[in-house]
């Protein structure tokens, strides 16, 4: 067994945390330093795009207990900058489990640092904001210059990052409707849900609008993504060329440039949210969802001629909007819940019944849409594997994945 390498953690305004390097041990490391509260779905925050340009620091002390499984990657690969845990699991403990974080992280090229004072760090990124910060082998001084060198998110264009480079296409030939999905860093549960009820064609972030109408699809779904939705003019562009001709639901990023679109400002927030825990009230009813989050920028007030349709209840952040004359709406949260509650999944068939809607209103038969698919996620959909996680069928399991 070989001994462990100690390692720094040090943030831009030179606050250090020792321990020890995990993963693909390196030097140095950098990013922006970001916490998430999830209890567990480790694997699913660590593959999912929208961590990009990040370091991802669990607040859940014990990482790695039931291993990795191929069939809960939400991505072809890893894009986060490195992972912060206070105690690795030293076996995983699984009937799922293809292999232990330690190797998966080896093999995806990700760097770690465990048996760091996660609870002080975390108080510290509540208290300060999330920074960038370097970690590595490598000694104090190397960090520090290398954390007050990195740039963090802001500003940056992480979209071009993780976006497919070619179109593909997911779900059956059969499925009622025909939805174009940007892909500005889309997540596999995403797509199992909206293979219940569409076949997808996902394309480019930079794809122009115009070539997405050509298409003809029943609606557009804007993804899920990393960083700073003004670093992406192009998306904010496209987005603006859909609004009014096809119905458009957008989650996360995909909310952030679809209010930007429509005139809204997006700022980023001290901390972020990220988590599995995260309190929305639905304003029509009261309701209160608990949602998944993962996100460091959020939509101001006001938008003329929108409705705010969500509400975080732990900041009053704008967590939905909606603006029916477009036939448009978006969330901030995760309604497809990879990792997290379901209580969101709604917003999918909200989809369908605004897709429908759009099919009567154009003169085209409504769909009679089978009760069958509804809250029911079938097996994998066609395309996912060889599409979206770039991989042969035969190095995923088929017991269900992880939605």
């Amino acid at each position: 067994m070989t001994a462990p390498q100690d390692a720094l953690l040090v943030l831009r305004d030179g606050t250090t945390f020792e321990g020890e390097a995990i993963g693909a041990v390196g030097p140095v490391a950098t990013g922006e330093v970001v916490f998430n509260t999830v209890m567990s779905g480790y694997q699913e925050v660590l593959s999912d795009p929208s961590y990009a340009g990040q370091i991802v620091t669990f607040t859940y002390p014990h990482i790695g207990n039931y291993g990795i499984n191929p069939a809960d990657d939400e991505s072809r690969r890893p894009f986060c900058r490195g992972v912060v845990i206070r105690e690795p699991a030293r076996r995983r403990s699984n009937w799922r489990a293809a292999e232990d974080l330690q190797t998966w992280l080896e093999r995806a090229g990700i760097a770690g640092i465990a048996g760091v004072d996660t609870r002080r760090l975390t108080r510290h990124l509540r208290d300060a904001g999330s920074m960038p910060g370097a970690f590595g082998t490598a000694d104090r001084d190397a960090l520090l210059a290398a954390a007050q060198a990195e740039p963090g998110t802001e500003g940056v264009d992480l979209v071009a990052e993780v976006s497919t480079d070619r179109p593909y296409t997911v779900g059956s030939p059969d499925a009622p409707f025909r939805v174009v999905a940007y892909d500005f860093g889309i997540k596999t549960t995403i797509l199992r849900h909206l293979a219940r009820l569409a076949q997808i064609e996902v394309v480019p972030a930079a794809t122009p609008a115009a070539e997405v109408l050509a298409r003809n699809p029943d609606g557009v779904f804007l993804s899920n993504g990393p960083g700073d939705p003004g670093a992406a003019p192009y998306a904010l562009d496209n987005v603006r060329g859909l609004l009014g001709e096809v119905p458009l639901f957008g989650i996360c990023l995909g909310h952030q440039i679809m209010a930007a679109a429509m005139g809204g400002t997006v700022e980023k927030l001290p901390f972020g949210h990220h988590g599995g825990n995260h309190p929305v009230r639905r304003l029509r009813d009261g309701v209160i969802e608990i949602t998944s989050q993962n996100h460091n920028f959020a939509v101001s007030e006001a938008i003329a001629g929108v409705e705010i349709t969500h509400r975080n209840l732990n900041d009053g952040v704008v967590e939905g909007i909606a603006a029916p004359d477009l036939r448009a709406f978006s969330v901030q949260h995760h309604p497809e819940a990879g990792p997290g509650p379901r209580d969101s999944s709604y917003l999918f068939e909200e989809f369908a019944d605004l897709m429908d809607r759009s099919r009567s209103a154009a003169g085209r038969a409504a769909l009679d849409l089978p009760p069958a698919w509804r809250g029911y996620l079938p097996p994998e959909p066609d395309g996912l594997v060889a599409g979206h996680l770039r991989r042969d069928d035969d190095t995923t399991t088929t017991d269900g994945g992880a939605a």
